[in-house]
């Protein structure tokens, strides 16, 4: 009889460390707008994590191929156009490692395909630039890009969502118009000279997903649709995708028209999204439990 308490104990033990593991969120609240008519359609957001309180955003198709530097009150504070890139239409936007150690590169996702028609899909990489928050605005060039060309392999398909893994630099894409959205990997180190071919290594339990980023820490992993976001938590030494095999915490969004755009800030401690629409609110949700094991 002792022997099953103690087992009773532990049981009930393991199950309180498991649910101390899942981060849980404040209510949303809006911490700047968009000021900059240059931004339209923001599709794709990430918090720099060398530059202080600077999110970077892009615009959906439509655009030439630049980026844009903001502050959280949302003023701008750069333009930027990589150099050897194209926008045929950017979704997406990620952070990550690149080539040389110690050196965060920015991730844009050319990876739209309303008619499912292109054979390949293209992510350019460039090195982060460094962002003066209290300068004149900065317009620049930054690159060349290096151009990583994929392939899906079992055919075309449109996607909105980009992620690079912070551990190993792995690319991830997840598909949009899916009754389920699927998820593809194109692992580190990726060919700049030749197409790589993505293998489908997860899917997720719902369709329609927009955009999505993975925490500094590499630990949380949240996807988002146009009403509803998610978030997967990832155990120590386990490869990203199998994240998706385990059970997904529902996050909440703020009413957005059309909102795409979404990304946890540069501690991975809450997250901000965006719509597309002219001088959008920023909105960003924090952190109430923060747990040693997730956000080490």
């Amino acid at each position: 009889m002792f022997g099953i308490v103690i087992i009773l104990l532990t049981t009930a033990s393991c199950s309180s460390d498991s649910v101390a593991q899942v981060p849980q969120f404040l209510p949303g609240k809006q911490v700047g707008t968009v000021q900059t008519e240059l931004i339209r359609e923001a599709s794709g957001i990430v918090a720099s994590r060398k530059n202080p309180k600077v999110l970077w955003l892009h615009n959906d198709s439509g655009d030439s191929a630049r980026v844009y530097a903001i502050n959280f009150d949302g003023r701008l504070l750069g333009i930027y156009r990589i150099k050897e890139a194209h926008c045929r239409d950017w979704e997406d936007i990620a952070i990550g490692p690149g080539p040389e150690p110690e050196q965060d590169y920015l991730y844009i996702g050319d990876i739209g395909d309303n008619g499912a028609e292109h054979k390949s899909i293209t992510v350019y990489r460039v090195p982060e630039p460094k962002v003066d928050p209290n300068g004149a605005l900065a317009q620049m060039q930054v690159g060349p890009a290096n151009s990583i060309e994929l392939v899906y392999p079992d055919g075309p398909r449109d996607a909105e969502t980009l992620m690079v893994d912070p551990l190993n630099g792995d690319i991830y894409v997840i598909t949009k118009r899916e009754l389920l959205s699927k998820v593809y990997r194109a692992p580190y180190p990726q060919s700049t000279k030749q197409r790589t071919t993505m293998d489908q290594v997860a899917t997720l339990p719902w369709g329609l997903a927009v955009g999505g980023d993975i925490s500094p820490n590499g630990k949380l992993v949240i996807v988002r649709g146009y009403f509803n976001a998610s978030m997967w938590v990832r155990p120590d030494g386990e490869e990203l995708w199998r994240a998706f095999m385990r059970k997904q915490l529902r996050l909440d969004l703020m009413e957005e028209p059309k909102g795409e755009a979404i990304c946890f800030d540069a501690s991975g401690g809450g997250y901000f999204t965006v719509s597309e629409m002219v001088h959008p609110p920023i909105y960003y949700f924090g952190r109430s439990v923060v747990s040693d094991k997730s956000n080490d």
